[in-house]
Order: structure tokens, then C-alpha cells, then sequence
């Protein structure tokens, strides 16, 4: 019995508080915002050339290799363009905000529970937030959920808008990426909020965010790429999102941005690079874990000794396992692993 009062529950999930919407495109130009259209998807038939890796047999051999690249890469591709008079994407989403970390959605051991709502309320009212909640309010600021449309824009605002406030401007390249250690009024004013909102001291927050790229004149930007599992021959190639045929970005996609926030991965020192919060700090892009078990750096390592009442080794690891929580997820122990 002492054994299973122990171990964490093993049915445990948490709901994520960090609840955006999809992110909407529209075209418009720089001064004059207020004359605005949805974008569309363009489906574009093109006769590429063969560009992948070849076979040592084949690139070896020069009639072998006229022969491979005379073949036609036929493909069709979804795209997506500003008109041609418009110079500036505008990418518009909603994001809730949620308390009742203390509160996990299901759990099956009411000893565990105890104890992590404990660490829970001592971690709210010693630290209330504060750190992740800037965190998420600087990568509102800083524009990072445009992905690949914040590169190479000239000019980036973010316009915030909370209930019936004055809307807030940020100068997105005024904030950097990778650096959450300063900070302004207006940052430091969304960022209040957003930590209220996780303390539960609110019901919820709804912040409307309204981001404009000046990217030239009928430039090409970048909706979600759908994943396509059982793609025939003939088909697409590239298929991008939409909602009621406008051009969109998914939450999924979103949410990621705004979390990006773990600097305090072991790595972080050669790196210089925030990643995403996640249980093994995986970055699928880079095919590679920044947090793992054998360091005793993930999420589970951390969790199962904090939520039991045990101290970490700094605040920073705190900071990390409450992020995740935030994320939300399933974190149960199986009975086998305890």
C-alpha cells in the first residue's frame, strides 16, 4: 500500500491552458490595413527537375545520368500569394488562457493528488506564473508563430486586443527569439494577464492577435502544410491548409510557437536556441531529444520526484515541469514502470 501511496497515479492527464485558435491569412498593404481580402489557395501544375540523391551506379555514369534527369518531375502543388497589389500578410488567431493547473483531469490516486496540489499551490503562490507567463506574452511580441513568414518581412507589427482595453502595437523585431531576459511595460502588462489567468484568479483570458508582415508587393507566404498519409499517384505533392477556403495555419502549429520557451535544456549553453516545451525536449526537425532519461532531465524524471514533494535542483526545472503541465498531455505510470 505505502508502494502505490507513492507512485504517481497511473491514470493522469492534464488539459492544455494554452488554447489557441487557427491562425486565418489575409492580404492587405502596409498603409492601408483597413482594405483586406481572405487568401486563397492557388493549385499550380509544374514540370520540375530530378534534384534527390541518385544511386552511386547512376551518377556515375553520364549516359545513365542525361537519361534520369530527362525524365519529367511532374507535380502538382498547392500555393499561396499576396495579390498583386499587396504587400503585407496579416495572420489573425484568438488564444484562450486557462487556469486550474492544480487540478489534473483524471487521476486514480487520491494520495498523489494530494501531494502535487500542494506542490501546485506552493509553486503558484511562490512564483504565480510570472516567468512562463512573460515567456508567452514575448512570443506574442516577437511575432515567432508567423514561422517562416517572419522571414525576411521587412517590417513586423503585432496587434494585441483584450476584451474592451486599448490594443497593444509591438514592433516584433524590436524582441528576440531566443532571449527572454528583457523585457517593457507593454510585455510585461500582457504578460500580468496571461498569469492571472493561469492562477485561476479569472475564469479565462482571450486575447485576439492580429500580426501584419510587410513582405513585398505579390510575394509568396506560408500556410500549414497538411500531412497526407495515403497519397496516390498523381496527386498532390503539397497540399496546404484551409478553412472555408481561406488560407490558414494550424493551432497545432501556433500552440508550438507560443510555448517555445525552454532555455534551460542542458544544451542551451552551445545551442543558444529556445525549443519548444516538450517532455523530452524533442525537436522533430533537428531528429533529436534535448532532454533525456539518462540525464535525468525530461519531464517524467522531474515530475514524478517534484509532484511526490521532493526539491529540484533549481527553480528553473520548476519553471520547465509547470510549462509542460500547461502544455497538457497524458502522464500516467503504468503499474509495470513504478
Amino acid at each position: 500500500m505505502a508502494k502505490n501511496e507513492k507512485a504517481v497515479a497511473s491514470v493522469l492527464a492534464f488539459e492544455k491552458k494554452l488554447v489557441p485558435s487557427d491562425g486565418y491569412l489575409y492580404g492587405t498593404t502596409w498603409e492601408k490595413r483597413e482594405e483586406q481580402t481572405a487568401l486563397k489557395l492557388i493549385e499550380k501544375s509544374v514540370r520540375g527537375t530530378i534534384s534527390n540523391r541518385l544511386k552511386p551506379a547512376v551518377a556515375s555514369d553520364p549516359l545513365k545520368l542525361n537519361a534520369e534527369v530527362e525524365k519529367a518531375n511532374l507535380q502538382k502543388v498547392d500555393a499561396c500569394a499576396l495579390g498583386e497589389h499587396q504587400d503585407t500578410l496579416k495572420v489573425s488567431f484568438t488564444l484562450k488562457v486557462l487556469g486550474g493547473i492544480e487540478k489534473p483531469s483524471a487521476c486514480n490516486n487520491e494520495t498523489f493528488l494530494k501531494s502535487y496540489q500542494e506542490v501546485a499551490g506552493k509553486y503558484i503562490q511562490q512564483y504565480g506564473f510570472t516567468e512562463l507567463s512573460k515567456r508567452y506574452a514575448l512570443n506574442i511580441a516577437n511575432a515567432r508563430f508567423l514561422w517562416r513568414n517572419r522571414v525576411g518581412a521587412e517590417k513586423v507589427e503585432v496587434v494585441v486586443s483584450i476584451n474592451n482595453q486599448d490594443t497593444i502595437t509591438f514592433n516584433a523585431f524590436d524582441y528576440a527569439l531566443h532571449n527572454f531576459d528583457s523585457t517593457d511595460i507593454k510585455v510585461q502588462n500582457l504578460a500580468d494577464q496571461i498569469a492571472q489567468a493561469l492562477k485561476g484568479e479569472m475564469p479565462y483570458l482571450l486575447i485576439k492577435v492580429e500580426a501584419y508582415a510587410l513582405v513585398g508587393k505579390a510575394q509568396e507566404v506560408y500556410p500549414s502544410e497538411e500531412l497526407v498519409l495515403d497519397k496516390g499517384k498523381g496527386d498532390k505533392s503539397k497540399i496546404l491548409y484551409a478553412v472555408n477556403e481561406v488560407a490558414a495555419m494550424h493551432s497545432q502549429k501556433l500552440g508550438n510557437a507560443l510555448r517555445t520557451i525552454d532555455t534551460w535544456y542542458p544544451e542551451f549553453v552551445d545551442q543558444k536556441s529556445a525549443i519548444a516545451i516538450e517532455p523530452y525536449g524533442a525537436v522533430t526537425n533537428l531528429g533529436k531529444a534535448y532532454r533525456t532519461p539518462k540525464a535525468k532531465q525530461d519531464f517524467f524524471s522531474l515530475f514524478d520526484k517534484y509532484a511526490l514533494g521532493e526539491t529540484l535542483e533549481n527553480v528553473e526545472q520548476e519553471h520547465y515541469v509547470m510549462a509542460v503541465l500547461v502544455r497538457g498531455g497524458v502522464f500516467g505510470q503504468s503499474s509495470k514502470d513504478a
